[in-house]
């Protein structure tokens, strides 16, 4: 089928393309510059001009396939609020355009929108609608979108990761570089749900295939890392001290990353495991975080 998909030049997106392709989908990808045009007629997708500032762009791809994999977000966790806004207006238009068709049209969210009992993994089967994460808006939108005549799925993310890029972990490396020492918060007991990029690209593709209106499907290979653990690695790797923060220091230490350093987020995907047959390969959370080279990341 002829599958628009937007984030398509970007971490996942890139490798969500050679997964539709090989499976004998046609790709649309949504860019909005000509190195994105470039990279995506390399990899055997047309092309889609747009932008998430400019919904209407991509309420015309949604409009030219059968099937739209809404995989873009901008990562600028300082403005997360407003990148949750901007990500609800892009729904809300992608689902008026499909609105009535009932094409397949998978959206993205966090594992956090699964949250039940605090220290119980979060599940596909809950959706907390009043959850203070503004994630929620995502998954309010294609519900919406839904009560409209579009099938709507969502795939939600854990902290996706290879040696280059580890979700929310990729700021606040860059945040103990700056502090000088990697650190947790109180005895860092807090978890991480984690997988492979390339586990998770895998399992957009059989969100796709094997569709199912209103699921919710986890992308979580490892259950809950320690942030503890985390910490210890980003501290081996960048060659600085490790050390625990109180509840005080945390504002101090992680500035706009704050809220996110002291959340439990562990997850589980045994639904999405049996559904979908999804079985991760990827290297580990940890793993990639020990082979990553620190100084390219700084780099860039």
């Amino acid at each position: 089928m002829r599958v628009f998909l937007t984030g398509a030049t970007g971490f996942i997106g890139s490798r969500i393309v050679p997964e539709l392709i090989a499976a004998g989908h046609e790709v649309l990808g949504l860019t909005r510059s000509d190195h994105g045009a470039e990279a995506l007629a390399r990899a055997g997708a047309e092309v889609h001009r747009g932008s998430l500032e400019n919904p209407e762009t991509l309420a015309g791809g949604a409009a030219q396939a059968v099937a739209v994999i809404h995989a873009a977000f901008d990562h600028d966790f300082a403005n997360f609020l407003a990148n949750c806004e901007k990500d609800r207006r892009v729904i809300e238009a992608m689902g008026d355009a499909l609105a009535g068709s009932s094409k397949p049209f998978l959206i993205t969210s966090g594992v956090g929108m699964g949250n039940g009992a605090p220290g119980q993994p979060a599940t596909e089967q809950r959706f907390d609608r009043d959850n203070p994460n503004p994630r929620r808006l995502s998954e309010l939108a294609g519900e919406a979108a839904a009560a409209r005549g579009v099938s709507v799925a969502v795939v939600r993310l854990p902290q996706v990761h290879n040696v280059e890029k580890q979700g929310l972990l990729t700021p606040m490396i860059e945040v103990a570089r700056a502090r000088g020492f990697s650190a947790y918060v109180g005895e860092g007991k807090e978890r991480w749900s984690a997988a492979h990029v390339s586990d998770v690209a895998r399992l957009y593709r059989l969100a796709l295939d094997k569709h199912e209106p209103g699921a919710r499907y986890h992308a979580v290979a490892e259950e809950g890392v320690s942030a503890r653990e985390v910490a210890e690695a980003v501290g081996l790797g960048l060659g600085i001290p490790v050390r625990s923060l109180s509840p005080e220091e945390v504002p101090g230490y992680y500035g706009p990353l704050a809220h996110f350093a002291a959340l439990d987020l562990p997850a589980s995907s045994e639904w999405t495991r049996e559904k979908l047959g999804w079985q991760p390969t990827g290297r580990s959370l940890l793993s990639d975080l020990q082979h990553m080279n620190y100084h390219m990341a700084a780099a860039h």
